[in-house]
């Protein structure tokens, strides 16, 4: 899998509430390289995770609406065959 990318804009925002969360929560202070290591790091470990469940989630949805689709289909299939 190819290394994640975002916007700068969006991992800025991403790294202020990285140090947010330490002090609010942990009553920590950390540093932007420390926050910027952390957001590498789960990025890294949780990224391919939350990736394959979305597209297993994307090919359920994708399912559900092509069987909907199917029976609209032999649906209309029936009411030609009736006139």
């Amino acid at each position: 899998m190819k290394p994640i990318k975002m916007p700068k804009e969006h991992r800025e925002t991403m790294l202020d509430h990285i140090q947010e969360y330490f002090e609010l929560e942990r009553g920590e202070s950390i540093g932007r390289l420390a926050a910027d290591s952390l957001l590498d790091f789960f990025v890294n470990e949780l990224g391919p995770a939350v990736y394959n469940q979305a597209l297993s989630d994307c090919r359920t949805l994708t399912m559900q609406r092509m069987q909907g689709l199917e029976e609209d289909i032999y649906a209309l299939e029936w009411k030609a065959s009736r006139k």
